[in-house]
């Protein structure tokens, strides 16, 4: 975790994660589609120049689930960052990055299952499901897994679910 800035530190790639809430509680991962094997994880990617993290969170949230229907609930407390493995981190982004530096954002899912389209844009993940907020961290690849750890830990207090937007 990185504290006591509103600004990625540089080397590491800033972008956002969206933790994906449905009523019942369970959160969305998708599995990679450029990785053998599984691959599981929230949506996330990152900030255009000029762009506010919430405003990247809605877009990328969008990109990778054709999701629209959802609130904000909750942004995390500070930047999190993960390095990249040493044999990834020279292919992504021509070596550029040795990781990313993330701000996460919770949202509410207001919709219904079929409204996700994981080809609504460039796709990333082959498939989909709701999984418990306890099951994310060993869901994750290794290099992840401390940051959703910490996510867990952090918006654990959303596990419970909540009232469908539609519903009031």
């Amino acid at each position: 975790m990185v504290t006591g800035s509103d600004k990625p530190v540089a080397a590491y790639r800033p972008c956002v994660g969206v933790m994906l809430i449905n009523p019942r509680g369970g959160v969305f991962v998708g599995n990679r589609r450029d990785t053998a094997g599984n691959a599981w994880q929230m949506p996330q990617g990152g900030i255009d120049p000029g762009e506010r993290p919430l405003e990247a969170a809605r877009r990328e949230l969008w990109e990778e689930t054709g999701v629209r229907r959802a609130r904000i609930l909750a942004e995390s407390r500070d930047w999190h960052r993960y390095d990249f493995p040493p044999g990834l981190a020279g292919r992504l982004w021509d070596g550029r990055f040795r990781g990313q530096i993330q701000k996460w954002v919770v949202m509410a899912f207001d919709g219904t299952d079929r409204e996700i389209n994981l080809t609504a844009h460039e796709p990333e993940f082959d498939r989909w499901r709701w999984v418990a907020f306890d099951a994310l961290p060993t869901l994750a690849v290794p290099f992840k897994r401390a940051t959703y750890r910490a996510l867990v830990s952090e918006f654990g207090h959303l596990a419970g679910g909540f009232e469908h937007a539609d519903s009031r």
